[in-house]
This record gives structure tokens, C-alpha cells and sequence, in this order.
């Protein structure tokens, strides 16, 4: 059986978009997926970045649930060194509420930012606990704890204060850990959580992460046995040829990433491949082939071939796509057409 497909989105916003416009063709792409009959949509948090205008899951959730009808909408993933667990666990329960059966809560341990913002986050308003990386197992406990229907006891002072998400939940988003090393994977193994590893991110490590989890995993009263899934960065277009074309923009946004550049809003087709033409600082082409060639691009067929590979390869039964693909020049700003293509044409 092919494997079940959801889509990751980080809210690009591309040089011809406000954040306005991107986060409506977001919406058009969540619509998209529900149709089509996706699985999950998650949407990642990611803080001052010029190309990125996914800041905050649970807003972000709470808009395209509102949108679709069938698809599980989710956070891949809440940075929870950045927030109190109470608060992530009150805004997922009302999330919870708001969509019963319907909300995942991803939780990653890393910051999703630079230094000086994730201060802000932390400290700006009264902040977080300098530890809460070192904390994160804790953390995790607090909010699963806070989000079930009896809510966690407080000691303080000799007595016990109950602490409860929302008043009276009826059912609890379910939780994934994230991560894009071996602390998560072990920690979700030692919890009996499910857990997704950052294949689209990191491109290694991915079976010796998926097989720590497997082999260490525990049975708790979520989970009997390991649960994972594959993610993906991937262009799909009418020919191969295409699809390269339209990946182009995102290539080398994580290019940018990788060498230190300064990140700016995603490059219009055109724009990229003038850049390339203009020649790429000594180096960087390797690189860039060598993500290109971890990525899923190409045509239905083709794609949908190399998504059947890789579940099979990794023993997933789902794999979550992240749409890489492009925008060339006189495309609706409030739109994200190749986006909305790579999904029909995976679902095909």
C-alpha cells in the first residue's frame, strides 16, 4: 500500500507577498489538502525570519482548522523552551476543544530562531526559565498533564493546588516529539510518545534516529508500539524539468541558512536562477546539489515512485510532504499555485 501523505508548511512568504498574502495561500493549500485527502497539516514555528511567517502554531491552527473539515491539524512543532507549559497546554486544550479528534500537538526542544530573539521570547514579558532546554523531559510531563481532563497537582507550601488547561476537557490533542537528533528520539521511546525525526531538515541521520526510538521504545498508556513518519522536502510539476525549476527558490533559501547569508524573502524562479547564472560563491554548488538530491523532485510519477522508496526504505506508512516549489513572476500574491499542484499531483 503507498503510504498515507500530510503536508508540513512553514508559511512562506515570497518577495512579491505580504504576510498577508502568504498566510492566505496557506489557507488555499490547507483547503487543497483537505480535499485531496491528506492526512495531517502541521505548520512549524519559526520566529524572525524574513521567508518564514509561521511564528505561532496555535493561532495559525485555530485559522485553517476553521478552513478544512477532515484533515488533523497540527504543530510540527511548538518550541516549548520558548513558552510555559501551561500555556502551550491551555492553548492546545482549547484547540482540542474547539476541533475534537482533530489537533496534534508537535513538540520540539530547539529554539527555532536566533540568539537575540529567542531573549525576547524568553525574557521580554516576565521570560521563561533559563533551563528550559535542560528542562524540556520535565517540561513535556507538565503540559501532557495539564492537558488531561483531571489536570496535574501543584505542591506549595503543604498544599496541593490543581492546575487544569481548560475546565472540562472531553478528549486531548494527541502529542509527537520532534527532533532532528538522538535525545528526542530517546526521550519519546522512554515516554512511549510517537516521534517524528527532521528528515526534511537535517537529510542524516534519519535511520539511526528511527531505529534508537524503535529498539528503546516503551509502551505507555498512549502508545502500545512505536508510531513515525517520514517528512520530505518535495516539487512536483507537469515534467521533471520544471519541478527543478520551482524548487530552485527554496534551494537556495536553505542555502543561505547553511553558509551564514543573510536570509531575506524567498526568491521569485526567475530571480533564482539569475542568481545561479551570476555564479554561486565557490562551494556553495556542491552544496546546493547535494540538498537538491535529498529532496523529492520531479514529475507525478517520478515522485510519487521516490515517496514509495523512501516509506519503504524507513518502514513509515505515512510520509508529510513540506512543498518547496516556487512562484515565478506575475502570480497572484494571495496564491501559492506550484504549492497547491506538488499536493494534487502526489494525490493523484
Amino acid at each position: 500500500m503507498p503510504p498515507a501523505l500530510s503536508v508540513l508548511d512553514l508559511v512562506p512568504v515570497r518577495s512579491d507577498q505580504t504576510s498577508a498574502d502568504a498566510v492566505q495561500a496557506s489557507i488555499d493549500l490547507a483547503r487543497t489538502a483537505d480535499r485531496l485527502g491528506y492526512r495531517r497539516y502541521w505548520v512549524a514555528e519559526h520566529h524572525n525570519m524574513p521567508a518564514v511567517a509561521a511564528t505561532n502554531p496555535p493561532v495559525l491552527i485555530g485559522l485553517l482548522a476553521g478552513q478544512t473539515t477532515r484533515i488533523r491539524v497540527g504543530s510540527g512543532g511548538v518550541m516549548l523552551p520558548n513558552h510555559a507549559p501551561l500555556v502551550v497546554a491551555e492553548q492546545f486544550a482549547l484547540l482540542e476543544a474547539a476541533f475534537p479528534g482533530r489537533i496534534d500537538l508537535g513538540i520540539g526542544r530547539a529554539p527555532g530562531t536566533d540568539p537575540i530573539t529567542r531573549w525576547a521570547l524568553r525574557h521580554g514579558a516576565g521570560g521563561v526559565d533559563d533551563n528550559a532546554v535542560e528542562r524540556f523531559g520535565e517540561y513535556v510531563d507538565n503540559v501532557l498533564t495539564m492537558m488531561e481532563p483531571a489536570g496535574a497537582g501543584l505542591d506549595l507550601r503543604g498544599r496541593t493546588h490543581v492546575l487544569k488547561a481548560t475546565p472540562a476537557a472531553r478528549s486531548v490533542a494527541t502529542p509527537w516529539l520532534l527532533g532532528s537528533s538522538d535525545y528526542s528520539a530517546r526521550l519519546a521511546a522512554e515516554k512511549g510518545l510517537p516521534y517524528v525525526f527532521a528528515h526534511h531538515f537535517s537529510g542524516s541521520g534519519t535511520a539511526e534516529a528511527l531505529a534508537l526510538y524503535r529498539s528503546t521504545f516503551r509502551p505507555s498508556a498512549l502508545l502500545d508500539e512505536p508510531r513515525t513518519f517520514l517528512t520530505v522536502n518535495a516539487a512536483v510539476a507537469e515534467t521533471a524539468d520544471d519541478a527543478r525549476r520551482l524548487a530552485l527558490p527554496q534551494l537556495l533559501q536553505m542555502l543561505a541558512l547553511r553558509t551564514g547569508q543573510t536570509l531575506t524573502a524567498q526568491p521569485l524562479v526567475e530571480d533564482a536562477e539569475k542568481v545561479v547564472a551570476d555564479g554561486l560563491p565557490e562551494g556553495h554548488s556542491g552544496l546546493l546539489e547535494a540538498m537538491r538530491r535529498r529532496w523529492v523532485i520531479g514529475d507525478a510519477a517520478g515522485a510519487r515512485a521516490e515517496i514509495e522508496e523512501l516509506a519503504s526504505s524507513y518502514d513509515v506508512d505515512e510520509v508529510m510532504v513540506h512543498p518547496v516549489a516556487g512562484a515565478v513572476a506575475g502570480t497572484d500574491p494571495g496564491s501559492a499555485p506550484a504549492r497547491v499542484r506538488t499536493l494534487e499531483l502526489l494525490a493523484t
